[in-house]
């Protein structure tokens, strides 16, 4: 049975208050360092698995909803209600004591994001918002999102090292950020995805580019750019789904000029 926006906005509401309380550990525990090592040069806080643990404890006696986190897993992402948790987005900013970290979180119906919150604890900053919008800024109601332009956009891309390889090059990255240079002189880097998403949302960025096909960066922000009146796909255009690859967010007008600028330097596959 589909959620109504009373139903969801009643969930954010709870979310929202479990959110509040994981923010001071989130806030108390900044700068901490590594204690669990992942793949690549990846790693995750004690910080990021107490937040996990707290949040899917109290998510599941809030809400009676099931959680799949980005540090422990859990519920099937193609559960017909699922939260999806990501306890520190940007580690590496938080760790070194850089403000531009958030808590994600994001509830999937049957795959699809119909709720989203991003919580910011450094600079005060609370986005929530549910299929239908509006997008809430701090608890206030937005307008819809308006058409733009590229060339008067700020910009979001992924951190990236251009010699990696695997399923997304960096020199096809490379690519991408170098003809965006030459649309967009406002291109911005802040090694946060789930902020990009919660930022175009928001208006302040035109649009932002995640080479990542991981859900829980991508699960908040979606539904929060969609509730704004913003466009979400994958790079290649499609519908954004668990299972992208990739995420590709914008401004009406915006999302159409970054499609079709990614677009013109052909696939990954061919780096």
């Amino acid at each position: 049975m589909a959620l109504d926006t009373t139903d969801l906005d009643g969930l954010v509401a709870e979310a929202a208050a479990i959110l509040d309380d994981a923010a001071k550990p989130f806030v108390e525990g900044h700068r901490a360092e590594s204690a669990v090592q992942k793949k690549g040069n990846d790693f995750a806080t004690e910080v990021d698995l107490a937040i996990e643990r707290q949040v899917v404890e109290a998510l599941k006696a809030k809400t009676g909803i099931d959680v799949h986190g980005e540090e422990f897993g859990g519920a099937e992402l193609d559960s017909p209600l699922v939260w999806v948790l990501d306890p520190i987005d940007g580690t590496f900013n938080y760790a070194a004591g850089s403000p531009l970290a958030a808590i994600l979180l994001g509830l999937l119906q049957d795959g699809q994001p119909v709720a989203g919150l991003t919580w910011l604890p450094f600079t005060g900053e609370r986005l929530t918002g549910v299929k239908g919008g509006p997008l809430r800024y701090n608890g206030v109601e937005q307008d819809r999102l308006q058409p733009a332009e590229l060339d008067d956009s700020i910009v979001g891309v992924s951190t990236f090292n251009v010699d990696s390889r695997g399923r997304v090059p960096g020199r096809y990255r490379l690519a991408i950020i170098e003809n965006l240079s030459r649309k967009c002189s406002r291109l911005r880097m802040h090694g946060a995805t789930g902020i990009d998403l919660a930022y175009t949302a928001a208006g302040i960025l035109g649009g932002a580019v995640s080479f990542s096909g991981h859900v829980w960066d991508h699960a908040a922000g979606i539904a929060l750019v969609e509730a704004a009146g913003g466009i979400a796909t994958d790079l290649a255009g499609n519908d954004w789904t668990v299972s992208a690859p990739s995420v590709l967010v914008g401004l009406p007008g915006v999302h159409g000029q970054l499609l079709e600028l990614v677009q013109s330097v052909g696939g990954p596959e061919d780096y």
